[in-house]
């Protein structure tokens, strides 16, 4: 039994979330440099067991893929040939983005705050893709 782990897949940065070994709690993890995900991912492997990943799928509000799909599916594939025992699914992300920005000020961020460390938004967003996934899959 091991962790699912949620990744927001960005052109620069990757916000990472994983839940607890019960799979009953989301937590923002980190956020890498895209460019290190990979290896990132292989360290992290290696010392947790992850059963599932979720990337985000990112699609545009009439369901298209958006410009971002073109990056992903290599990496997604490359993932599945790294770990061919790893389940890897993709999750709808529309708006998290907005949701994770919205919570991160209510919870009292400046928006200058948030300008400045961009990372902290792709986390949160890894985090509510987590959240809802799990919501979404209660045979988990």
């Amino acid at each position: 039994m091991g962790r699912l782990l949620a990744i927001d897949y960005g052109k620069k940065r990757t916000g990472i979330a994983v839940s607890d070994p019960l799979k009953l709690i989301a937590n923002g993890l980190t956020t890498v440099p895209t460019a290190e995900l990979l290896d990132f991912l292989r360290d992290y492997m290696a010392r947790e067991a992850v059963e599932c990943v979720v990337v985000g799928w990112p699609r545009q509000t009439n369901g298209e893929p958006s410009e971002n799909m073109r990056r992903i599916e290599p990496f997604i594939n490359r993932l599945r040939k790294l770990y061919p025992q790893l389940r890897v699914e993709l999750y709808d992300e529309r708006y998290t983005t907005v949701l994770a920005q919205r919570a991160l000020l209510e919870g009292g961020k400046s928006r200058r705050a948030l300008r400045d460390d961009k990372g902290l938004i792709d986390y949160v967003s890894a985090t509510i893709i987590l959240e809802d996934y799990m919501r979404s899959t209660p045979a988990l």
